[in-house]
């Protein structure tokens, strides 16, 4: 009940993954041993949580119109930076604006990771106009599918001011939800040996000017509800119908 309402919660929220959850029997009374010729007897004692997932297949992409704001169409994570820690995350919520300094930025501040001006060096990338020009500012800006970043300068000049690089991992399932749409763990969840650019590798393509919607599907949330909720009162009935029975035999042992 826990999981659906949280993934209920979470219908709007930016590439939200919703949660899964499986079951498995728990732990079997044994009344009679397995012998040559005869099956073994056992009474199962109920169900326990085997495990609590995430539902990691892509979201639909909506449109913004603002070009900070990033999607990942395909595989992939952008990687985040702590300004306070220095602490890396991976995210695919691209909810990004350009802060005074003309940084990449969360929602949340923290810094987008990639490479700026035509340095291959990896750090915080910046949107900026050509250092070589002085006296120039940007006009406007855009992000290409393979995240470099085209800012049309005040003179009518380009310039590509950086480019925003993606990751990707082999086992998505042991991330770890940090909240604010941020997963740690992400070195135990076999990255690739460095981040790559968006479209190569593997990696999934940038569509600028959108954003990954929640990939909770409501009408089926409601069904695992209604389902819960059903179990959840045939196992109380069971419940209360097992204990009028033990409360009969006691009486009858002591009348």
């Amino acid at each position: 009940m826990d999981v659906i309402g949280n993934n209920i919660a979470n219908i709007n929220t930016t590439a939200f993954k919703a949660g899964t959850i499986d079951f498995a029997d728990a732990f079997s009374n044994t009344l009679q041993g397995a012998g040559a010729t005869t099956p073994a007897m056992q009474v199962g004692t109920g169900v326990e949580v085997a495990g609590i997932g995430s539902n990691w297949t892509e979201g639909g992409i909506t449109n913004t119109g603002n070009q900070s704001n990033l999607a990942i169409s395909g595989a992939g994570f952008f990687e985040v930076v702590d300004p306070v820690t220095g602490a890396k995350y991976l995210t695919q919520d691209g909810t990004f604006s350009v802060n005074s300094a003309g940084d990449l930025v969360t929602a949340g501040g923290d810094y987008v990771q990639g490479y700026t001006g035509s340095s291959t060096t990896l750090g915080n990338i910046q949107v900026t106009t050509d250092p070589a020009k002085t006296g120039v500012s940007i006009s406007s800006y855009t992000i290409d599918t393979e995240g470099h970043i085209n800012v049309e300068q005040s003179d009518n000049t380009t310039y590509v001011s950086g480019q925003v690089l993606l990751q990707n991992v082999q086992a998505p399932q042991m991330l770890v939800s940090q909240g604010n749409n941020l997963y740690s763990n992400w070195e135990s969840a076999g990255p690739n040996a460095a981040l790559g650019a968006p479209g190569a590798s593997g990696l999934g393509t940038i569509q600028a000017g959108a954003l990954e919607s929640s990939n909770v599907d409501l009408s089926n949330e409601m069904a695992n509800l209604i389902t819960a909720q059903r179990a959840f009162e045939a196992n109380s009935k069971i419940i209360t119908t097992g204990n009028e029975v033990l409360q009969t035999v006691v009486n009858m042992k002591q009348s």
